[in-house]
């Protein structure tokens, strides 16, 4: 399993990954999940992974192998000449490798082999982006109403991200709340694991502004972790006390 969040700010893009991959509890391997590749000056893009693991590495692999073909050029990242052909790219190839070990597999594989990702960045003169791929290629873009994508193991996280977002918030405060939604996440669930990978994109930027790892002894993360746990208690404690003393008074009278 994975979880991997994509979120849009005023100020650019902060995104955070996991790096636990299994096929069972006796085969927990870390692999990265999320990549990048920038021109300093003129584009920055990013792409997270979700899924099967060797889909998921083929389609890496594949947009590797444009960037450096001279005869790809046209059709790689480093050339595309919006975020939407960057996408519709990523998509493309997405599709292509899951209907090929499809084919080789039989049609019921589809779902084996599926993946999802998320691509974000910005090109000189435009607007950053966000966007989710499916794994069918299709693709939808981050908006005001939606302005954070996950994918993977989403339900633990997601209220978290829900209740303290904010399209104004700094660098700073994106990185806490996305430290407490992947630490509620690790919480729940075993298949989602550290180290987890960090990178924010300052808009206008065009390279990564910040760019680090987390690991299990990461002193920031184990105080968020320890505050957070504390924090939910003592909330806890402050809501008001039910009693079954009283009767109920049923809205209807």
């Amino acid at each position: 399993m994975t979880y991997c969040v994509g979120m849009m700010l005023d100020r650019g893009l902060v995104l955070m990954s996991d790096t636990r991959t299994n096929s069972g509890v006796d085969n927990i391997s870390v692999f990265r999940k999320m990549f990048h590749w920038c021109m300093p000056g003129e584009r920055i893009i990013t792409v997270m992974t979700a899924g099967n693991l060797a889909t998921t590495q083929s389609v890496i692999s594949k947009l590797e192998e444009r960037n450096k073909a001279p005869a790809e050029r046209h059709n790689s990242l480093l050339e595309a000449p919006t975020m939407f052909q960057v996408a519709t790219i990523v998509g493309d190839i997405l599709r292509e490798t899951i209907a090929s070990r499809a084919s080789n597999n039989g049609q019921t594989a589809a779902a084996t082999f599926g993946a999802s990702m998320i691509v974000s960045g910005q090109i000189k003169g435009q607007e950053p982006r966000l966007f989710l791929i499916y794994p069918e290629g299709n693709f939808i873009e981050a908006s005001y109403d939606t302005p954070f994508f996950q994918i993977g193991e989403t339900k633990y996280g997601r209220p978290i991200l829900l209740r303290g977002y904010e399209r104004d918030m700094s660098f700073e405060s994106a990185v806490k709340l996305l430290m407490v939604s992947f630490d509620s996440t690790l919480k729940a669930n075993l298949s989602v694991g550290l180290p987890l990978d960090l990178l924010v994109i300052e808009r206008d930027c065009f390279e990564p502004l910040h760019e680090r790892r987390i690991d299990g002894n990461d002193p920031y993360f184990k105080a968020v972790s320890t505050g957070w746990g504390e924090a939910l208690k003592r909330a806890f404690m402050s809501l008001p006390n039910y009693t079954m003393d009283e009767p109920l008074h049923l809205a209807a009278e």
